[in-house]
């Protein structure tokens, strides 16, 4: 069938990405689905760094690519069943998740602390996880982005990379638990289970880490939340949703600011280094920002040794797609977590260069393009 879709022509264009337009906006031929495999409608789709990375080149991806990890729509057609996955029906509204788990390799008895072997191999080599591309413009192939590619009319994906949910849940909100609530809330729910008590501290207040906060303060027990940010704005609307606190990198610094939880969600070393140094002894600090592979950040072993401190990493907040996005929907329902503030924007999907530098300039939360 023939699609619209957001194509990434080439890698590392100069910016702003408005005027060197590295994105297409092309028509395609969509394949259809093999077994284990989705027609999904996209209703929805939101604007990552993790996109921005393949872009501005920090992630090196194979080009041309059709881009977009996170989102929701409608399947349309079920592929012949495969694995056992015959669970979805036409009509189903489904989250696209960017990193399906094949639920037999090493990685996914690890109960999400690591990627999936297979699909961490399918993504990076622009495939599906069942291998190959559905993807064709004037006869050549295209790549898939995270086994998703959701800047698009439609897709093809495999079933181990959607989730389905009600229809009670809104194609916006639906798409934004995709990755910024399960990076951002994972972090916290999978990797480090803060105590009652614990002070907890977010540096970085992009759409993953605003999630975070609204997972912080949905927790049970007494916590104080601390956002960090260098953006005036982004600090505003964390107090509006809650934060005890609201302090630029400087002041964390000045005041010796500790928590014993802390989250950074920015992504860059400037950040990171942040995070590690507001950590207090005996806390915990989680990563879940992807800096360039050849960042390097400077901090003081001595200062994990004498106080007791940790570093742990976590990659899409070590989720279970299908074990947690049930739980963030009821906390959706629930009203503990309002994840429809974190969308900052709604735009065409011919906006997408200008949104790509809105990203980069840090301007926006979730911008999401919508599909009629």
């Amino acid at each position: 069938m023939k699609i619209r879709g957001a194509v990434l022509e080439r890698i590392a264009a100069p910016s702003p990405f408005a005027v060197s337009a590295p994105i297409s906006i092309s028509e395609l031929e969509l394949g259809e689905p093999g077994p284990g495999e989705l027609l999904v409608r996209i209703e929805a789709a939101g604007l990552c760094h993790s996109d921005l990375s393949v872009v501005d080149g920090n992630r090196v991806r194979p080009v041309p690519m059709l881009l977009g990890h996170e989102a929701a729509g409608r399947v349309e057609r079920v592929g012949p069943a495969g694995d056992g996955d015959d669970d979805i029906a036409v009509g189903q509204r489904v989250v696209m998740t960017f990193l399906p788990r094949c639920g037999h390799c090493a990685g996914c008895a690890t109960d999400g602390r690591t990627p999936c072997l297979p699909g961490s191999a399918a993504n990076n080599a622009g495939e599906l996880l069942g291998g190959g591309r559905r993807l064709h413009r004037d006869g050549a192939e295209v790549h898939h982005h995270l086994g998703v590619s959701a800047f698009a009319t439609h897709a093809v994906v495999d079933r181990r990379s959607v989730v389905p949910v009600d229809d009670d849940v809104p194609p916006e909100v639906a798409a934004v638990l995709g990755c910024a609530v399960l990076t951002g809330g994972g972090a916290l729910l999978n990797s480090v289970r803060p105590r009652s008590g614990d002070r907890i501290m977010v540096v970085g207040l992009g759409g993953v880490g605003m999630a975070a906060v609204l997972v912080a303060l949905s927790l049970p027990g007494e916590h104080e939340v601390i956002a960090v940010d260098t953006v005036s704005e982004k600090l505003e609307l964390a107090r509006q949703l809650g934060a005890t606190t609201a302090h630029t990198p400087g002041e964390i610094a000045e005041r010796a600011i500790t928590a014993d939880v802390v989250v950074e969600a920015a992504g860059n070393m400037r950040a990171f280094e942040t995070a590690v140094a507001a950590t207090a002894p005996g806390g915990t600090t989680v990563t879940v920002g992807l800096p360039a592979p050849e960042a390097r950040a400077s901090i003081s072993p001595l200062g994990l040794v004498a106080q007791g401190r940790s570093i742990v990493g976590s990659y899409l907040g070590s989720a279970v797609p299908a074990r947690d996005i049930p739980e963030y929907v009821r906390m959706w329902r629930e009203g503990r977590l309002p994840v429809q503030r974190l969308i900052s924007a709604h735009i065409g999907l011919d906006e997408i260069n200008r949104a790509m530098d809105e990203l980069a300039a840090g301007n926006a939360l979730r911008q999401v393009i919508v599909f009629d």
